[in-house]
Protein backbone atom coordinates (compact mmCIF):
# COMPACT_ATOMS: atom_id res chain seq x y z
CA UNK A 1 0.00 0.00 0.00
CA UNK A 2 1.50 3.35 -1.06
CA UNK A 3 1.96 6.25 1.32
CA UNK A 4 -0.53 8.42 -0.57
CA UNK A 5 -3.22 5.76 -0.31
CA UNK A 6 -2.74 5.55 3.48
CA UNK A 7 -2.90 9.35 3.80
CA UNK A 8 -6.03 9.59 1.67
CA UNK A 9 -7.65 6.70 3.54
CA UNK A 10 -7.08 8.28 6.96
CA UNK A 11 -8.39 11.62 5.71
CA UNK A 12 -11.51 10.13 4.15
CA UNK A 13 -12.28 8.29 7.40
CA UNK A 14 -11.94 11.60 9.25
CA UNK A 15 -14.17 13.46 6.77
CA UNK A 16 -16.78 10.72 7.08
CA UNK A 17 -16.68 10.96 10.88
CA UNK A 18 -17.17 14.73 10.76
CA UNK A 19 -20.05 14.38 8.32
CA UNK A 20 -21.78 11.81 10.53
CA UNK A 21 -21.39 13.99 13.65
CA UNK A 22 -22.70 17.02 11.76
CA UNK A 23 -25.71 15.24 10.32
CA UNK A 24 -26.64 13.53 13.61
CA UNK A 25 -26.86 16.97 15.25
CA UNK A 26 -29.85 17.73 13.01
CA UNK A 27 -32.15 15.98 15.46
CA UNK A 28 -31.10 18.36 18.24
CA UNK A 29 -32.24 21.56 16.51
CA UNK A 30 -35.72 22.74 15.73
CA UNK A 31 -36.81 23.42 12.16
CA UNK A 32 -37.55 27.06 12.97
CA UNK A 33 -35.40 29.91 11.71
CA UNK A 34 -34.21 30.64 15.26
CA UNK A 35 -33.25 26.98 15.72
CA UNK A 36 -31.33 26.84 12.43
CA UNK A 37 -29.58 30.19 12.97
CA UNK A 38 -29.04 30.53 16.74
CA UNK A 39 -29.48 27.00 18.09
CA UNK A 40 -32.57 28.13 20.00
CA UNK A 41 -30.40 30.58 22.02
CA UNK A 42 -29.37 27.95 24.54
CA UNK A 43 -25.76 27.13 23.59
CA UNK A 44 -23.63 26.53 26.70
CA UNK A 45 -20.03 27.32 27.67
CA UNK A 46 -18.22 24.27 26.25
CA UNK A 47 -19.83 24.23 22.80
CA UNK A 48 -19.67 28.03 22.54
CA UNK A 49 -15.98 27.96 23.51
CA UNK A 50 -15.19 25.68 20.57
CA UNK A 51 -17.50 27.52 18.18
CA UNK A 52 -15.85 30.86 18.93
CA UNK A 53 -12.43 29.22 18.77
CA UNK A 54 -13.19 27.94 15.29
CA UNK A 55 -14.19 31.48 14.27
CA UNK A 56 -10.53 32.46 14.53
CA UNK A 57 -8.47 29.30 14.02
CA UNK A 58 -8.82 28.17 10.45
CA UNK A 59 -6.74 27.32 7.40
CA UNK A 60 -5.22 30.71 8.13
CA UNK A 61 -3.94 29.31 11.44
CA UNK A 62 -2.50 26.03 10.15
CA UNK A 63 -1.05 27.36 6.90
CA UNK A 64 -0.92 31.16 7.11
CA UNK A 65 0.58 31.44 10.60
CA UNK A 66 3.67 29.23 10.00
CA UNK A 67 3.88 30.76 6.53
CA UNK A 68 4.21 34.27 7.93
CA UNK A 69 6.72 33.16 10.57
CA UNK A 70 8.79 31.52 7.80
CA UNK A 71 8.54 34.49 5.44
CA UNK A 72 8.76 37.45 7.83
CA UNK A 73 10.01 36.19 11.19
CA UNK A 74 9.17 38.35 14.22
CA UNK A 75 6.34 40.33 12.50
CA UNK A 76 4.26 37.11 12.64
CA UNK A 77 3.74 37.81 16.33
CA UNK A 78 1.13 40.39 15.30
CA UNK A 79 -1.24 37.40 15.32
CA UNK A 80 -0.67 36.75 19.03
CA UNK A 81 -0.90 40.47 19.74
CA UNK A 82 -4.36 40.90 18.25
CA UNK A 83 -5.63 37.62 19.70
CA UNK A 84 -4.81 38.96 23.16
CA UNK A 85 -7.47 41.63 22.53
CA UNK A 86 -10.21 39.21 21.41
CA UNK A 87 -11.30 38.23 24.97
CA UNK A 88 -11.81 41.93 25.73
CA UNK A 89 -14.18 42.34 22.78
CA UNK A 90 -16.11 39.21 23.77
CA UNK A 91 -16.42 40.46 27.37
CA UNK A 92 -17.41 44.01 26.39
CA UNK A 93 -19.74 43.36 23.45
CA UNK A 94 -21.01 39.81 23.87
CA UNK A 95 -23.43 40.11 26.82
CA UNK A 96 -24.95 43.34 25.47
CA UNK A 97 -25.48 41.81 22.02
CA UNK A 98 -26.94 38.60 23.49
CA UNK A 99 -29.35 40.57 25.70
CA UNK A 100 -30.62 42.69 22.81
CA UNK A 101 -30.97 39.62 20.61
CA UNK A 102 -33.04 37.77 23.19
CA UNK A 103 -35.28 40.77 23.96
CA UNK A 104 -35.91 41.89 20.38
CA UNK A 105 -35.52 38.70 18.37
CA UNK A 106 -32.35 39.67 16.50
CA UNK A 107 -30.67 36.93 14.51
CA UNK A 108 -28.10 38.92 12.52
CA UNK A 109 -25.94 41.97 12.91
CA UNK A 110 -28.09 43.70 10.28
CA UNK A 111 -31.22 43.06 12.37
CA UNK A 112 -29.75 45.09 15.23
CA UNK A 113 -28.51 47.89 12.99
CA UNK A 114 -31.74 48.21 11.00
CA UNK A 115 -33.88 48.24 14.16
CA UNK A 116 -31.72 50.66 16.15
CA UNK A 117 -31.42 53.22 13.35
CA UNK A 118 -34.95 52.57 12.06
CA UNK A 119 -33.47 52.04 8.61
CA UNK A 120 -33.80 48.89 6.51
CA UNK A 121 -31.39 50.28 3.88
CA UNK A 122 -28.72 50.60 6.58
CA UNK A 123 -29.29 46.99 7.62
CA UNK A 124 -28.97 45.98 3.96
CA UNK A 125 -25.71 47.93 3.65
CA UNK A 126 -24.32 46.15 6.72
CA UNK A 127 -25.43 42.84 5.20
CA UNK A 128 -23.75 43.59 1.87
CA UNK A 129 -20.49 44.57 3.55
CA UNK A 130 -20.70 41.39 5.62
CA UNK A 131 -21.20 39.12 2.61
CA UNK A 132 -18.43 40.87 0.63
CA UNK A 133 -16.02 40.26 3.53
CA UNK A 134 -17.21 36.72 4.36
CA UNK A 135 -16.85 35.20 0.88
CA UNK A 136 -13.04 35.83 0.67
CA UNK A 137 -12.73 34.47 4.21
CA UNK A 138 -14.59 31.32 3.13
CA UNK A 139 -12.36 31.15 0.05
CA UNK A 140 -9.33 30.91 2.34
CA UNK A 141 -10.73 27.76 3.95
CA UNK A 142 -11.47 26.04 0.66
CA UNK A 143 -8.14 27.06 -0.88
CA UNK A 144 -6.38 25.85 2.26
CA UNK A 145 -8.10 22.47 2.03
CA UNK A 146 -7.07 22.16 -1.62
CA UNK A 147 -3.45 22.97 -0.82
CA UNK A 148 -3.43 20.48 2.04
CA UNK A 149 -4.76 17.61 -0.03
CA UNK A 150 -2.50 18.33 -2.99
CA UNK A 151 0.69 18.54 -0.95
CA UNK A 152 -0.03 15.76 1.55
CA UNK A 153 -0.93 13.24 -1.17
CA UNK A 154 1.90 14.30 -3.50
CA UNK A 155 -0.63 15.32 -6.12
CA UNK A 156 -2.71 12.14 -5.97
CA UNK A 157 -5.63 14.35 -4.87
CA UNK A 158 -5.33 17.56 -6.92
CA UNK A 159 -6.07 21.04 -5.60
CA UNK A 160 -9.52 21.23 -7.20
CA UNK A 161 -10.64 17.86 -5.83
CA UNK A 162 -9.31 18.47 -2.31
CA UNK A 163 -11.13 21.79 -2.07
CA UNK A 164 -14.27 20.16 -3.48
CA UNK A 165 -14.24 17.35 -0.88
CA UNK A 166 -14.02 19.78 2.02
CA UNK A 167 -16.67 22.04 0.44
CA UNK A 168 -19.13 19.16 -0.01
CA UNK A 169 -18.76 17.82 3.56
CA UNK A 170 -19.13 21.27 5.17
CA UNK A 171 -22.01 22.35 2.95
CA UNK A 172 -23.85 19.07 3.63
CA UNK A 173 -23.98 19.28 7.42
CA UNK A 174 -24.49 23.05 7.51
CA UNK A 175 -27.35 22.65 5.01
CA UNK A 176 -29.01 19.99 7.15
CA UNK A 177 -28.18 20.89 10.76
CA UNK A 178 -27.42 24.61 10.96
CA UNK A 179 -25.76 25.83 14.16
CA UNK A 180 -26.23 22.51 16.00
CA UNK A 181 -24.15 20.70 13.38
CA UNK A 182 -21.50 23.42 13.51
CA UNK A 183 -21.28 23.26 17.30
CA UNK A 184 -20.76 19.52 17.63
CA UNK A 185 -18.35 19.23 14.68
CA UNK A 186 -16.35 22.17 16.03
CA UNK A 187 -16.00 20.38 19.36
CA UNK A 188 -14.54 17.32 17.62
CA UNK A 189 -12.39 19.33 15.23
CA UNK A 190 -11.18 21.76 17.89
CA UNK A 191 -9.76 18.95 19.99
CA UNK A 192 -8.20 17.44 16.87
CA UNK A 193 -6.46 20.66 15.86
CA UNK A 194 -5.03 21.39 19.31
CA UNK A 195 -3.52 17.92 19.71
CA UNK A 196 -2.08 17.80 16.18
CA UNK A 197 -0.66 21.34 16.30
CA UNK A 198 1.23 20.78 19.57
CA UNK A 199 2.48 17.37 18.51
CA UNK A 200 3.87 18.69 15.23
CA UNK A 201 5.36 21.86 16.70
CA UNK A 202 7.27 20.03 19.41
CA UNK A 203 8.14 16.93 17.37
CA UNK A 204 9.59 18.89 14.43
CA UNK A 205 11.72 21.07 16.70
CA UNK A 206 12.96 18.02 18.60
CA UNK A 207 13.73 15.93 15.50
CA UNK A 208 15.60 18.61 13.60
CA UNK A 209 17.26 20.76 16.25
CA UNK A 210 17.02 18.99 19.60
CA UNK A 211 14.23 21.12 20.99
CA UNK A 212 12.57 24.52 20.72
CA UNK A 213 15.25 26.38 22.68
CA UNK A 214 18.07 24.92 20.60
CA UNK A 215 16.19 25.78 17.42
CA UNK A 216 16.00 29.46 18.35
CA UNK A 217 19.66 29.43 19.41
CA UNK A 218 20.66 28.18 15.96
CA UNK A 219 18.33 30.68 14.32
CA UNK A 220 19.88 33.53 16.29
CA UNK A 221 23.30 32.53 15.00
CA UNK A 222 22.33 31.84 11.38
CA UNK A 223 19.62 34.43 10.66
CA UNK A 224 19.15 36.87 13.56
CA UNK A 225 17.17 39.31 11.39
CA UNK A 226 14.17 36.96 11.66
CA UNK A 227 14.01 37.41 15.43
CA UNK A 228 13.76 41.20 15.59
CA UNK A 229 11.59 43.86 14.04
CA UNK A 230 11.22 44.77 11.22
CA UNK A 231 11.93 41.14 10.36
CA UNK A 232 13.53 39.66 7.27
CA UNK A 233 11.26 41.43 4.80
CA UNK A 234 11.41 44.88 6.36
CA UNK A 235 7.84 45.11 7.66
CA UNK A 236 7.71 48.45 9.43
CA UNK A 237 6.26 49.09 12.86
CA UNK A 238 3.46 51.08 11.27
CA UNK A 239 2.11 48.10 9.33
CA UNK A 240 2.63 45.74 12.28
CA UNK A 241 0.71 47.99 14.68
CA UNK A 242 -2.09 48.85 12.28
CA UNK A 243 -2.50 45.18 11.33
CA UNK A 244 -3.03 44.45 15.04
CA UNK A 245 -5.63 47.25 15.33
CA UNK A 246 -7.50 46.26 12.17
CA UNK A 247 -7.58 42.60 13.19
CA UNK A 248 -8.66 43.32 16.79
CA UNK A 249 -11.40 45.85 16.07
CA UNK A 250 -12.36 44.31 12.74
CA UNK A 251 -12.57 40.89 14.37
CA UNK A 252 -15.24 42.20 16.72
CA UNK A 253 -17.34 43.23 13.72
CA UNK A 254 -17.56 39.89 11.94
CA UNK A 255 -21.24 38.92 11.41
CA UNK A 256 -20.53 35.31 12.39
CA UNK A 257 -19.17 36.46 15.75
CA UNK A 258 -22.34 38.45 16.42
CA UNK A 259 -24.55 35.52 15.53
CA UNK A 260 -22.73 33.31 18.01
CA UNK A 261 -23.32 35.95 20.69
CA UNK A 262 -27.04 35.65 19.96
CA UNK A 263 -26.85 31.87 20.43
CA UNK A 264 -25.46 32.02 24.00
CA UNK A 265 -27.81 30.97 26.79
CA UNK A 266 -26.73 34.00 28.87
CA UNK A 267 -24.30 36.90 29.12
CA UNK A 268 -22.56 35.05 31.96
CA UNK A 269 -21.76 32.21 29.56
CA UNK A 270 -20.08 34.64 27.16
CA UNK A 271 -17.97 36.13 29.95
CA UNK A 272 -16.84 32.64 30.99
CA UNK A 273 -15.88 31.92 27.39
CA UNK A 274 -13.87 35.17 27.22
CA UNK A 275 -11.92 34.16 30.33
CA UNK A 276 -10.97 30.74 28.93
CA UNK A 277 -10.53 31.90 25.34
CA UNK A 278 -6.73 32.45 25.59
CA UNK A 279 -6.35 28.70 26.14
CA UNK A 280 -7.49 28.21 22.56
CA UNK A 281 -5.02 30.86 21.34
CA UNK A 282 -2.15 28.68 22.53
CA UNK A 283 -2.86 26.60 19.43
CA UNK A 284 -0.87 29.14 17.40
CA UNK A 285 2.34 28.88 19.43
CA UNK A 286 3.49 25.48 18.04
CA UNK A 287 2.47 26.57 14.54
CA UNK A 288 4.80 29.55 14.86
CA UNK A 289 7.55 27.11 15.94
CA UNK A 290 7.09 25.23 12.66
CA UNK A 291 7.46 28.43 10.64
CA UNK A 292 10.67 29.40 12.41
CA UNK A 293 11.99 25.86 11.96
CA UNK A 294 11.42 26.24 8.23
CA UNK A 295 13.71 29.28 8.07
CA UNK A 296 16.69 27.06 8.87
CA UNK A 297 15.47 24.03 6.93
CA UNK A 298 14.98 25.93 3.65
CA UNK A 299 17.80 28.45 3.98
CA UNK A 300 19.44 27.25 0.75
CA UNK A 301 16.29 26.47 -1.25
CA UNK A 302 13.54 28.99 -0.37
CA UNK A 303 9.96 27.89 -0.87
CA UNK A 304 7.98 29.41 -3.72
CA UNK A 305 4.89 29.70 -1.52
CA UNK A 306 5.34 30.41 2.19
CA UNK A 307 1.93 28.96 3.08
CA UNK A 308 3.23 25.47 2.28
CA UNK A 309 5.99 25.48 4.91
CA UNK A 310 4.08 23.28 7.38
CA UNK A 311 3.38 20.69 4.71
CA UNK A 312 6.95 20.70 3.45
CA UNK A 313 8.35 20.38 6.97
CA UNK A 314 6.12 17.44 7.82
CA UNK A 315 6.52 15.56 4.54
CA UNK A 316 9.96 16.38 3.16
CA UNK A 317 12.12 17.41 6.13
CA UNK A 318 10.98 15.68 9.30
CA UNK A 319 10.22 12.40 7.46
CA UNK A 320 7.12 11.44 9.42
CA UNK A 321 5.32 8.20 8.58
CA UNK A 322 2.26 8.37 6.28
CA UNK A 323 0.07 7.65 9.32
CA UNK A 324 1.30 10.83 11.01
CA UNK A 325 0.95 12.78 7.75
CA UNK A 326 -2.63 11.54 7.43
CA UNK A 327 -3.42 12.71 10.96
CA UNK A 328 -1.69 16.04 10.25
CA UNK A 329 -3.82 16.51 7.16
CA UNK A 330 -6.93 15.70 9.16
CA UNK A 331 -5.99 18.21 11.85
CA UNK A 332 -5.31 20.94 9.31
CA UNK A 333 -8.55 20.15 7.50
CA UNK A 334 -10.33 20.42 10.86
CA UNK A 335 -9.11 24.01 11.09
CA UNK A 336 -10.27 24.87 7.59
CA UNK A 337 -13.62 23.08 7.80
CA UNK A 338 -14.64 24.29 11.25
CA UNK A 339 -14.24 27.92 10.25
CA UNK A 340 -15.65 27.29 6.77
CA UNK A 341 -18.84 25.90 8.29
CA UNK A 342 -19.32 29.04 10.40
CA UNK A 343 -18.66 31.31 7.44
CA UNK A 344 -20.95 29.49 5.01
CA UNK A 345 -23.73 29.42 7.62
CA UNK A 346 -23.40 33.14 8.42
CA UNK A 347 -22.98 34.38 4.86
CA UNK A 348 -26.14 32.58 3.77
CA UNK A 349 -28.18 33.93 6.69
CA UNK A 350 -26.93 37.49 6.20
CA UNK A 351 -27.63 37.36 2.47
CA UNK A 352 -31.17 36.03 2.91
CA UNK A 353 -32.27 37.92 6.02
CA UNK A 354 -30.48 41.26 5.64
CA UNK A 355 -30.19 41.72 1.87
CA UNK A 356 -33.00 39.66 0.30
CA UNK A 357 -35.43 39.83 3.24
CA UNK A 358 -36.37 43.52 2.88
CA UNK A 359 -36.54 43.24 -0.95
CA UNK A 360 -37.30 40.15 -3.03
CA UNK A 361 -38.34 38.04 0.00
CA UNK A 362 -40.34 40.70 1.80
CA UNK A 363 -43.46 38.56 2.24
CA UNK A 364 -41.78 35.14 2.51
CA UNK A 365 -42.87 32.73 5.24
CA UNK A 366 -40.47 31.41 7.87
CA UNK A 367 -40.44 28.00 6.20
CA UNK A 368 -39.49 29.56 2.87
CA UNK A 369 -36.80 31.68 4.52
CA UNK A 370 -35.20 28.63 6.14
CA UNK A 371 -35.30 26.76 2.83
CA UNK A 372 -33.73 29.61 0.86
CA UNK A 373 -31.08 30.02 3.56
CA UNK A 374 -30.14 26.35 3.30
CA UNK A 375 -29.74 26.60 -0.48
CA UNK A 376 -27.79 29.83 -0.12
CA UNK A 377 -25.25 27.88 1.96
CA UNK A 378 -24.60 25.74 -1.11
CA UNK A 379 -24.59 28.70 -3.52
CA UNK A 380 -22.15 30.85 -1.57
CA UNK A 381 -19.89 27.88 -0.81
CA UNK A 382 -19.80 27.10 -4.52
CA UNK A 383 -18.91 30.72 -5.32
CA UNK A 384 -16.05 30.63 -2.79
CA UNK A 385 -14.88 27.32 -4.26
CA UNK A 386 -14.75 28.78 -7.78
CA UNK A 387 -12.76 31.77 -6.50
CA UNK A 388 -10.39 29.37 -4.73
CA UNK A 389 -9.72 27.64 -8.06
CA UNK A 390 -8.08 30.87 -9.21
CA UNK A 391 -5.33 29.95 -6.72
CA UNK A 392 -5.27 33.21 -4.76
CA UNK A 393 -2.13 34.51 -3.05
CA UNK A 394 -1.08 34.58 0.59
CA UNK A 395 -3.81 33.37 2.92
CA UNK A 396 -2.82 35.94 5.53
CA UNK A 397 -3.01 38.81 3.03
CA UNK A 398 -6.47 37.68 1.87
CA UNK A 399 -7.62 37.65 5.49
CA UNK A 400 -6.16 41.09 6.21
CA UNK A 401 -8.00 42.41 3.15
CA UNK A 402 -11.27 40.99 4.46
CA UNK A 403 -10.62 42.61 7.85
CA UNK A 404 -10.11 45.98 6.14
CA UNK A 405 -13.63 45.75 4.71
CA UNK A 406 -15.46 44.48 7.78
CA UNK A 407 -13.95 47.04 10.16
CA UNK A 408 -15.94 49.74 8.35
CA UNK A 409 -19.00 48.55 10.30
CA UNK A 410 -17.37 49.59 13.58
CA UNK A 411 -18.98 53.07 14.05
CA UNK A 412 -22.51 51.92 13.26
CA UNK A 413 -22.24 48.86 15.52
CA UNK A 414 -20.80 50.83 18.44
CA UNK A 415 -23.52 53.44 17.87
CA UNK A 416 -26.22 50.78 18.07
CA UNK A 417 -24.78 49.36 21.28
CA UNK A 418 -23.42 52.33 23.22
CA UNK A 419 -23.86 55.69 21.38
CA UNK A 420 -27.56 56.25 20.64
CA UNK A 421 -26.89 59.85 19.54
CA UNK A 422 -25.28 58.68 16.28
CA UNK A 423 -27.63 59.14 13.31
CA UNK A 424 -28.25 56.69 10.54
CA UNK A 425 -27.18 59.14 7.81
CA UNK A 426 -23.87 59.70 9.60
CA UNK A 427 -22.93 56.06 10.01
CA UNK A 428 -24.08 55.19 6.49
CA UNK A 429 -21.93 57.96 5.01
CA UNK A 430 -18.99 56.81 7.12
CA UNK A 431 -19.32 53.15 6.09
CA UNK A 432 -19.60 54.00 2.38
CA UNK A 433 -16.65 56.42 2.43
CA UNK A 434 -14.51 54.06 4.50
CA UNK A 435 -15.24 51.02 2.32
CA UNK A 436 -14.55 52.92 -0.92
CA UNK A 437 -11.34 54.42 0.49
CA UNK A 438 -10.11 50.99 1.62
CA UNK A 439 -10.74 49.36 -1.76
CA UNK A 440 -8.98 52.22 -3.57
CA UNK A 441 -5.94 52.11 -1.28
CA UNK A 442 -5.80 48.33 -1.42
CA UNK A 443 -6.14 47.86 -5.17
CA UNK A 444 -5.44 51.22 -6.87
CA UNK A 445 -3.21 53.44 -4.72
CA UNK A 446 -0.63 52.57 -2.12
CA UNK A 447 -1.42 53.11 1.56
CA UNK A 448 0.34 56.16 3.11
CA UNK A 449 3.31 55.46 5.41
CA UNK A 450 3.04 51.75 4.63
CA UNK A 451 0.23 51.32 7.15
CA UNK A 452 -2.58 48.84 6.72
CA UNK A 453 -5.12 50.55 4.44
CA UNK A 454 -7.96 49.52 6.76
CA UNK A 455 -6.76 51.93 9.45
CA UNK A 456 -6.71 54.94 7.09
CA UNK A 457 -10.14 53.95 5.79
CA UNK A 458 -11.39 53.60 9.36
CA UNK A 459 -10.10 57.09 10.21
CA UNK A 460 -11.90 58.54 7.18
CA UNK A 461 -15.00 56.64 8.28
CA UNK A 462 -14.91 58.16 11.76
CA UNK A 463 -14.20 61.66 10.39
CA UNK A 464 -17.13 61.35 8.00
CA UNK A 465 -19.43 60.31 10.86
CA UNK A 466 -18.27 63.23 13.02
CA UNK A 467 -18.62 65.81 10.22
CA UNK A 468 -22.07 64.54 9.26
CA UNK A 469 -23.19 64.63 12.89
CA UNK A 470 -22.00 68.24 13.19
CA UNK A 471 -23.71 69.28 9.94
CA UNK A 472 -27.01 67.72 10.97
CA UNK A 473 -26.84 69.36 14.40
CA UNK A 474 -26.02 72.73 12.87
CA UNK A 475 -28.92 72.42 10.41
CA UNK A 476 -31.36 71.60 13.17
CA UNK A 477 -30.10 74.48 15.33
CA UNK A 478 -30.55 76.96 12.45
CA UNK A 479 -34.17 75.99 11.84
CA UNK A 480 -36.74 78.35 13.42
CA UNK A 481 -38.49 76.90 16.42
CA UNK A 482 -42.24 77.28 16.88
CA UNK A 483 -43.23 78.29 20.35
CA UNK A 484 -46.34 76.94 21.92
CA UNK A 485 -48.90 79.62 22.64
CA UNK A 486 -50.90 79.47 25.83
Amino acid sequence: MSDSVIIVGITLVYLTMVLVVGLRARGQSSSSLEGYVAGGRHVGVVILFFILGAEIFSAFAFLGTPGWAYQHGAPAFYILAYLSLVPITIWALGPRVAKLGRERGYLTQGDMIADHYRSKPLGMLAGLIGVVALVPYLTIQIAGAGLLFQAATDGMVPFWLGGLLAFVVVAAYVFCSGLSGIGWTNLVQGLMMIVIAWFLGLAISERLYGGVGEMFTQLQQAAPEYLTMPGATGMNWGYFSTAVLVSAFGGAMWPHLFMKFYSADSGKTLRKVSVFYPLYAYLLVPLLFIGFAGILAFADTPLERADTVLLKMVMDVANFSPWVIGLMLSGALAAAMSTGANLAHTAAIVLVRDVMGPTVMKDASEKTTVSVTRWSVLGLSLAAYLIALLNPGSLVMILLTAYGVIIQLFPMVIGALFLPQLRRASVMAGALIGSLAFLLMEFVWSSPLGWHAGVWAMLLNVVAVAVWQRLVSATQDSQPRIRNSH
